[in-house]
């Protein structure tokens, strides 16, 4: 095969590899800036918008589950192909659903993808590292991550607002995106260093009993930085639009984009802090920008949302960097695994508090299901400070 003949380079596998991590975030915000747009079209409650967000996450859960440790046993690139594959599928859903259920099932798809995707590309970013170093490494799956986030709302904004087709033209570009990373995937090394132990079997993602300790404390950072989602991507969109009272969708995404955008300066600063250090002040960040956030719905004012929005972005990226720099100190045996399980909690919380606040937000309103998922965020983000401050960093 082609493969057999051609392989990337450490360089250039690493390349390939941030750019998998890069679309898992993509494909989690690439409908933000429709929600509003499909509610409109086939006359949604607020309920069935975020049940679309939700499955999304539900989706990767169910491939955590079943399927965490998946790239320990067949090899990462094996992994990343199937993950992308799931991805393209969901993508091309999207762009020619022709009602809600074609949604539904585009977000699946794009759910399985990530499910498979997301710890792996996290591995084999470190192992394509050079002296696999933790924090480098951690640090640059976070800017991966919020290139992709950031491009697809831009992106999204921009054909959203000033395109032709506002709920396909995004998708179809994504779509073109995961065909050429696909391709690109096949030529990765078959099996990196210390991978691939055997023939596969699903496995449960699996946390070692020496790193338990500290997976509580990065499982319960991922928790604020994944659910900071919930009010940004499923709920962003329309909370500007029908709160603040901003009706333009590439301002809309514009401003959701300073998320992303700030995690790249962060992230820079966020790799030279100890771990321990890093998960603390992104706690303190992280309960300031629901704050902030509260504080702008109930004064309908952008600029509150905008500094709201950017604070948020902050402590995502601490967060982030913290919580896999304590973990990528352990064993690389298990490495996947870990990583996975690590999402897995992540993307479960994020399923759960979309689905109750869409309840909240059909029952008594908007405001109140913003309101609610910023004092939840705030309470598990003070949590998240007081483990990280009582935990001993075991590596460097």
């Amino acid at each position: 095969m082609a493969s057999a003949s051609f392989v990337l380079g450490r360089r250039a596998s690493l390349v390939v590899s941030t750019g998998v991590a890069g679309h898992t975030l993509w494909a989690s915000a690439a409908p933000a800036l429709t929600y509003r747009l499909y509610a409109q079209e086939w006359h949604l409650t607020h309920t069935v918008t975020t049940a679309i967000f939700a499955v999304f996450p539900i989706a990767v859960v169910a491939m955590l589950v079943g399927f965490g440790g998946i790239s320990d046993q067949i090899g990462r690139r094996a992994a990343m192909l199937l993950g992308l594959g799931a991805s393209l599928v969901g993508a091309v859903l999207f762009a020619v659903a022709p009602d809600i259920w074609w949604v539904f099932a585009g977000r699946d798809f794009m759910g399985v993808g990530v499910g498979l995707s997301a710890g792996t590309s996290t591995a084999a970013i470190l192992e394509f590292s050079s002296h696999q170093d933790a924090r480098r490494a951690a640090s640059l799956t976070m800017m991966a991550q919020a290139g992709g986030f950031a491009a697809a709302l831009l992106v999204g904004g921009a054909l959203t607002e000033y395109g032709p087709w506002p709920t396909r033209l995004c998708f179809w570009v994504l779509a073109v995106l995961l065909a050429f990373l696909t391709i690109a995937t096949w030529f990765l090394p078959r099996h990196a260093a210390r991978e691939a132990k055997g023939d596969w079997r699903p496995r449960m993602p699996f946390v070692p009993k020496d790193m338990r300790r500290d997976f509580a404390t990065a499982s319960t950072a991922m928790m604020v930085a994944y659910t900071f989602g919930v009010l940004v991507l499923s709920f962003g969109g329309q909370v500007e639009h029908d709160l603040i009272g901003s009706s333009n969708a590439l301002l809309n995404g514009a401003i959701l984009a300073l998320f992303p955008i700030v995690l790249a300066p962060v992230g820079i600063v966020a790799k030279r802090l100890s771990s321990r250090i890093a998960l603390c002040i992104g706690a303190v960040a992280s309960a300031f920008g629901m704050s902030l956030l509260a504080l702008a719905v109930s004064r309908h004012d952008l600029l509150t949302y905008l500094v709201a929005t950017a604070t948020s972005g902050a402590a995502y990226s601490l967060l982030f960097v913290g919580g896999l720099g304590l973990l990528n100190t352990g064993s690389s045996h298990h490495r996947g695994a870990v990583f996975s399980a690590l999402y897995l909690v992540g993307y479960l919380s994020m399923s759960v508090l979309a689905l109750v606040l869409g309840v909240v937000a059909t029952a008594w309103g908007l405001g109140l299901a913003v309101y609610l998922g910023a004092a939840a965020i705030a309470i598990v983000s003070i949590v998240t400070l007081v483990l990280a401050a009582t935990t001993h960093e075991g590596g460097p």
